[in-house]
């Protein structure tokens, strides 16, 4: 079952031409902010196959944090200057996590989800 509270903020963004390497720059600007807006952890990243394909994520407690940040005067101010460098609209998502896992021991299930180990 999906959780109603906290989740994960995903915004895809497309960059027009020649602007991939400043892009990924101006995203280490505002990519950090989101902290100061409840999110627990953030993160970018940027496609090998399409390197004018860039996805933003954070771990907000709720929609509304999420809200608040993407609708901060820093991220208005962040999307005016750099408005000519992706396509528009930027169609950003609420995502509920359920499932999660790493090398370091660190992992959550879904409910009803049986813990595996990786041998």
């Amino acid at each position: 079952m999906a959780g109603a509270a906290g989740g994960v903020a995903v915004i895809p963004w497309y960059v027009t031409l020649f602007r991939g390497d400043k892009f990924e720059l101006a995203l280490l600007e505002i990519a950090p902010v989101a902290l100061r807006y409840g999110a627990t952890s953030w993160e970018v990243q940027r496609a090998r196959d399409d390197t004018y394909k860039f996805l933003q994520s954070a771990d907000f407690p709720d929609k509304l944090s999420f809200e608040r940040y993407w609708l901060s005067e820093e991220f208005i101010a962040w999307r005016g200057d750099y408005s000519s460098w992706y396509q528009v609209p930027v169609v950003y998502g609420f995502w509920d996590r359920f499932g999660h896992g790493s090398l370091d021991g660190g992992q959550s299930l879904g409910r009803g989800e049986q813990e595996s180990t990786v041998a």
